[in-house]
């Protein structure tokens, strides 16, 4: 019992950090809806800000599950803004960074066509009551197992494009002759923030949704860390629309 009881204290601890997630996603959306409102023009600003805003209501039914219990709403509310919309956005944001608006414009109508498919199936699923854990989220609770299926994929894209765009970015900054230092690591700290709740995602899978808890949490920190890194400094960006909107 003497070893059990930190371990105990440490997990309960961990199933509030959903709360300060929240608190830090719901500033952050607002940072970059002005951003954006400064330069509407700008659409990568805007699924940037859809893609925040998404990942706090994630947390958020996290944090309401860990405060009053679960419920049929929240599950489904998390499952449908965490493993279906929250990286995802994010990443569309990248899309209409670096593609052209026609093609970014295409990949929105099949990305959307195939989430709200995901979503849809998501709402009709039954739920196995002997599987719903009071305090905890999970996956397992949906009757229609195969349903999970479409998340994969959701996040096989998130990760190409927030990631891989993320990295793409710093080590074309990297090249440069200048080597501009801050938008090097504003990236970096991009990739790596957006990768850290990817994993905790896997380990949800395993039935450890206290890791999702901690990875979510830092990966946004070192999203907004990367992002206020990169917007003081004043090196043009290597990303023609970004050159435009500062041209603005």
């Amino acid at each position: 019992m003497v070893t059990i009881a930190p371990m105990l204290i440490a997990t309960s601890f961990i199933s509030y950090l959903p709360i300060a997630s929240t608190l830090v996603a719901a500033p952050f959306a607002l940072v970059l809806f002005r951003h954006w409102r400064r330069s509407p023009q700008s659409r990568y600003l805007l699924w940037w800000t859809l893609g925040v805003a998404m990942y706090g209501i994630g947390t958020l039914t996290e944090a309401l599950t860990t405060l009053f219990g679960w419920s049929e709403f929240l599950f489904r509310s998390w499952y449908i803004s965490g493993a279906l919309l929250g990286g995802v956005l994010l990443a569309q944001g990248t899309v209409y960074l670096v593609f052209s608006r026609h093609r970014a414009d295409r990949l929105t109508v099949a990305l959307l066509s195939y989430l709200l498919v995901a979503a849809a199936f998501v709402v009709s699923t039954p739920i196995l009551a002997e599987a719903v854990e009071d305090d905890r989220l999970s996956g397992e609770v949906m009757e229609w197992q195969w349903v999970r299926l479409f998340s994969p994929l959701v996040n096989t894209y998130a990760f190409v494009f927030l990631v891989g765009g993320a990295a793409w970015s710093a080590w074309r900054y990297w090249r440069r002759a200048d080597r501009p230092r801050s938008r090097v690591i504003g990236n970096a700290l991009i990739a790596v923030g957006a990768l850290l709740p990817g994993i905790g995602g896997g380990f949800t899978r395993l039935g450890y949704v206290e890791v999702l808890y901690v990875t979510e949490l830092i990966g946004l920190v070192l999203i907004w860390a990367g992002y206020r890194t990169i917007v003081g400094d004043r090196v043009p960006s290597v990303h023609s629309l970004q050159r435009e909107a500062a041209l603005s």
